[in-house]
Formats: structure tokens, C-alpha cells, sequence
């Protein structure tokens, strides 16, 4: 739908949901409300016949100088949305409050949060990625226990076993993650988490072979480099790069604890037999793995710019479609490429990516992808001193559960950004789905409020999925045909079941990295763990380049040493068995 034609559909919206009851109840039964004239008109004369409820029940929209305008800043990179949003103008009206977001640029989460804190003014939400502690250690957090039980909406989003889990050590909550929380039926088809990445145009020449193995992968990758050396365009291909900037090196040094079939504990392998973690940065596989990066650096199949790529640069570059694999985490790079491909018309060609479950040797067992809720509890949204209406604040938390609202934010208005069938589920035209897609029509009219409270899983009606990605026709039908040629070649319906992990059920200390994210330099172990970052940051990429590995790793391995990581390790394993004797 051109943008012209929204401003008048719009209008009708808004005039609907003043005459509709409901706004920030429980959401159990509310819908978006149509965008047609005619209908808006019946309810008035409704309303003048007195068939309607009462004018105090009916009452539903704030005014404009009854919305409270507040400000959010999130230390991760996003893109501001245009004032006068229209979604976010509707949610304005129906919850009595707008959000500025601003989001991080060229900064770390650490740099910016540490000016913040220094300059002592704070906008009203904030999160502050891994620097949340920071935050909390500069009185910075207003406490959310009595909002917790105030409204049932936050309550609903963790058990009380789980809301503990959040605790300072001043006994309060002080934030909550929003992520990987669902409702009701799982409804997954993304693995929104860490994979081996390949493009299907790279499966579909190759005749979509099995891919089990790192060895198997490169190989893959050689093959068709070797065979398409560039796109149809004359555009140069590169067969493998790697994101290293910041703390977004995970990219590059965390794949040992996947390859040797463990899940995603972030910062520790956790042996479950021994039940003492393992330090993945030095084991035979960790060798293995680096080893391997440097054949393929000398054979020219490694991006050699990438030791020196900013991310922004990195997803400019996937962007053009040439970049035929990578590891990486499906939300650091998928929300913005594959809209460029949509735009571009590089999906038609096979430039969208499939995950697959790599072992360093074949019939071992994967854990890439985690299939129940993941809670990280070092970071989240949180509301600060600053605030200038703390309780109106947390309840616009709550209001962003409320079904009618979550809809809005991530399936948009009904009748312009998805349809209803027969039977009550949602769908997108292929319009719609273009314009989910376009930048432009994204900052002018959709508003997701993606870093506030929200869920996966299953709407409170029942049929339909909270997000459009988890629809399961939605999902098909917003594919295009080259990954769906590759899903039928491997059997698969979604991304998760291409990666084929084994259903473990992981254990009450899962994940570690939210115990490691939330060290500091006051203990010995979390001193010895910033150096060890350091460390790694500078001598990964020289391993991968190095000209000779075995004298380079030996090296990277005694200053690694240095940095103490058995004190690290010392206090990690004391946090597993803390995690593994309290859920006893």
C-alpha cells in the first residue's frame, strides 16, 4: 500500500478505537480495530442510539495533552522510527504514552553508559546491554518489585523462581529481559541464535548436499567459490568472513563449546558428567577450529578484511548478497539483511542464509539451537530516577503485554498491514509483506517497541502467533522460492529443524554467560576474564592470519596464560554449583 493512501485508513483506525472498549485490560479478547469508515459510523450511531456502553466505558483514547512523551535510550545499534509514526501514534492513544528511542552509535554498551552515568541525567527507560550492573552500582535503577505485583501483565512474564533469578544483592529487581519469553504453544520457525551460515544459492549449485562437519562446510564453500568466482552481476564473491568489532566477536571465538556439541553456556563448556566447566578457548577442537580458519585465510576463502571491518561495514556487506557464509547469531544480522534482499531482489536469487549444525567430526550430536526459554538475566530494560512518571512508566511495560497493543507493535493494523481470514488467523498479502520490508514505510508507520516487554509463542486468542515470523503459513508464504526449494531438498519446514540440534533439556545453570556478563574487576575472576577478552580480541585474528599457526597459537596460548583464566574458571565453577545445589 503506497504511503498516500494510509493517512485517510488511518484516520478510520483511530476514530474505530475510540469507541472500542478495553485499553490496557488483560487483552484476552481484543483485536485491532478495522480500518473502515462505514463501520465507524455505525458505532457512532450506535453510540448516539445509547446501544453502545456507557461514554465513561467507552473512553479508550488518551488525548494529545494527556500522552506522556518518554525517552529511552538502548546500548545497541536500531534505527529511530520518523515523529508522528503512525502505529506509534495509535499505540500513543490507546496507552497515554509515546517513547523516544535513541539507540547506540559509534560507541561500546560500556562507553556509553559510562557517559551517561557520569553526566547524572538519565533518560526514563534505558538499557544498558552488558553495563546494566554499572547502572545498578550508580543508583541509577528504580526497583521494580512492588510494579511486579501491581501489574499482573510483568508479573505473568516469569515465574516467581525466575523473577528471583533477577535479584541484586540488595534483595530487588531492578530489570527484565524481554527476549526469548513465550506464551502459550511454541511456535518457533527461526533459530534466532549462533549457526554456520551458508547462502542456498550456494546448496541449490552443489545439489544440496549433507553438511555435517567443519571440514565439510569450507569445502562447500571452495567448491563453488572455485566454480562462481562472481554473482551474475560481475560482483566478486567472498566465500567466508568474519565479524570481529567489540564484544560482537563472538563471531569468531566461541564455536569450539558448538562444535564439540555443547549448547550455548556463552563464556564455559559445562561438563555434565563431571559437572565442572571446561575453558572452550583451549581445548583439541578450539585448535582445530583456528587451525582451519588459517588454511582457508592463506587459500584467499577468508575475507581479508575482516580483522578490520566495523559491523556496520559487515552488514553492508552481506547486504550485497556476495558474502556466501559466516557464523553469527541470527539476530545480529537477519532483521536487516533480508529485508535488503527482499528490496533488492537477492532472495529471488538465493542469497538468503540457512544454519547448519556443525560438529569438528561427524556423528557427534549438535546443541546449536536451545528449544526451551533461554533467561539471561544480566540485562534487560529498566526504568531510571530520572523518570518522570515512574508508575505511569511501568505500566506502559504492562500495556506493551496487552495483546490489542503487541499486535499492533508486531503485526501492525488490521486491514493495512495483515488481514483476518474465516477462521480468525492472520495473514499478509504480498504487499503487506513488501512494505514489512521497506525501510522507509517501517519508520514512518510501524512502531515494535523491540526492546520492550514482549512475547514469542502464542497469542491469547489462541490460533494466532505473536509475531508474523512465527505464523507458520505467514512463515511459508514470506519465503522465497530458492528457500523453499532448499527446505523441501532437506525435508524441513523451518530454519530450527535444518539445524537438526538434539533435543537436551539444559540444566538450571544455563546459560553461564549470564553470570560472566555481569562480572567486574572487583574479584580476581572477573579481572582475569576482562584481560581474557582483551587478549582474545587482539590475537584471534593475527592466529587466523598467521603465516605460520602452530608457532602463532603457541604464543596467543602464553599470553593467554597471563591473564590468570584459572581464577575465571575458579569462579565459574563456584556459580555452577551454586545454580545446580539451588534448584535442588
Amino acid at each position: 500500500m503506497k504511503f498516500k493512501k494510509l493517512t485517510a485508513l488511518l484516520m478510520g483506525v483511530v476514530m474505530t478505537a475510540s469507541l472500542l472498549t478495553g485499553c490496557g485490560g488483560s487483552g484476552d479478547d481484543s483485536t485491532s480495530a478495522p480500518a473502515q469508515t462505514d463501520e465507524t459510523t455505525d458505532a457512532a450511531q450506535d453510540s448516539e442510539d445509547g446501544d453502545s456502553a456507557s461514554t465513561e466505558e467507552a473512553k479508550t483514547e488518551y488525548s494529545d495533552d494527556e500522552i506522556i512523551d518518554f525517552t529511552c535510550f538502548v546500548a545497541m545499534p536500531g534505527s529511530e522510527i520518523n515523529d508522528g509514526n503512525e502505529v506509534q501514534e495509535i499505540i500513543a492513544k490507546k496507552t497515554g504514552v509515546r517513547v523516544k528511542e535513541t539507540w547506540l552509535t559509534g560507541q561500546t554498551d560500556a562507553e556509553a553508559i559510562g557517559t551517561i552515568i557520569a553526566g547524572g541525567e538519565y533518560p526514563d527507560f534505558i538499557n544498558g546491554g552488558e553495563a546494566m550492573k554499572a547502572l545498578y552500582d550508580a543508583g541509577a535503577l528504580v526497583a521494580w518489585d512492588e510494579y511486579i505485583e501491581k501489574y499482573p501483565n510483568i508479573k505473568e512474564m516469569y515465574s516467581d523462581e525466575e523473577w528471583d533469578k533477577f535479584r541484586m544483592d540488595d534483595g530487588h529487581i531492578y530489570w527484565a529481559n524481554v527476549f526469548q519469553n513465550k506464551y502459550g504453544e511454541d511456535k518457533t520457525t527461526t533459530h534466532n541464535d549462533e549457526a554456520f551460515w551458508v547462502q542456498v544459492r550456494v546448496l541449490e549449485w552443489a545439489g544440496y548436499p549433507e553438511i555435517k562437519t567443519l571440514d565439510q562446510y569450507f569445502q562447500l564453500l571452495e567448491d563453488y567459490a572455485a566454480a562462481n568466482p562472481t554473482m551474475e552481476d560481475g560482483t566478486e564473491n567472498i566465500p567466508y568472513t568474519i565479524l570481529c568489532e567489540d564484544w560482537r566477536y563472538f563471531c569468531i571465538e566461541n564455536a569450539p563449546q558448538f562444535l564439540d556439541g555443547y549448547p550455548n553456556d556463552g563464556s564455559v563448556i559445562v561438563d555434565v558428567d563431571n559437572m565442572k566447566v571446561v575453558d572452550y578457548n583451549t581445548t583439541d577442537t578450539a585448535v582445530k577450529y583456528f587451525q582451519k580458519l588459517n588454511e582457508e585465510y592463506n587459500k584467499g576463502i577468508v575475507d581479508p578484511e575482516f580483522a578490520t571491518q566495523t559491523y556496520d561495514e559487515y552488514i553492508a556487506k552481506l547486504s550485497t548478497g556476495r558474502v556466501l557464509g559466516m557464523c553469527d547469531q541470527w539476530w545480529d544480522f537477519a532483521y536487516t539483511v533480508n529485508d535488503v534482499f527482499k528490496q533488492q531482489g537477492l532472495d529471488a536469487k538465493g542469497c538468503n542464509y540457512v544454519p547448519f549444525g556443525l560438529t569438528i567430526e561427524e556423528g557427534m550430536e549438535n546443541q546449536w539451537h536451545s528449544y526451551g526459554d533461554t533467561l539471561n538475566n544480566s540485562s534487560g530494560i529498566a526504568v531510571t530516577t530520572s523518570c518522570s512518571d515512574v508508575d505511569a512508566a511501568f505500566k506502559f511495560l504492562s500495556d506493551c503485554l496487552d495483546q490489542e497493543i503487541h499486535d499492533l507493535r508486531f503485526w501492525g493494523v488490521e486491514g493495512v498491514d495483515y488481514e483476518v481470514d474465516e477462521n480468525g488467523l492472520y495473514y499478509r498479502t504480498d504487499e503487506m509483506r513488501a512494505n514489512a520490508a521497506d525501510t522507509e514505510y517501517k519508520a514512518s508507520h510501524l512502531c515494535s517497541y523491540s526492546y520492550f516487554p514482549q512475547w514469542l509463542g502464542t497469542s491469547k486468542d489462541g490460533k494466532n502467533a505473536m509475531t508474523p515470523g512465527e505464523q507458520p503459513s505467514e512463515f511459508m508464504s514470506g519465503l522465497a522460492e530458492p528457500l523453499v526449494n532448499c527446505f523441501n531438498a532437506y525435508g524441513v519446514t523451518t530454519y530450527v529443524e535444518m539445524l537438526g540440534s538434539a533435543k537436551v533439556e539444559v540444566g538450571p545453570w544455563y546459560p553461564m554467560y549470564s553470570f560472566s556478563n555481569a562480572m567486574t574487576t572487583e574479584t580476581p575472576g572477573g579481572v582475569a576474564w576482562t584481560k581474557m577478552g582483551e587478549i582474545k580480541h587482539e590475537w584471534l585474528p593475527k592466529v587466523v592470519m598467521a603465516s605460520d599457526f602452530q608457532s602463532t597459537w603457541e604464543e596467543y596460548m602464553s599470553v593467554y596464560e597471563s591473564a590468570d583464566p584459572q581464577a575465571f574458571l575458579d569462579e565459574m565453577q563456584e556459580e555452577l554449583e551454586r545454580r545446580a545445589a539451588a534448584a535442588q
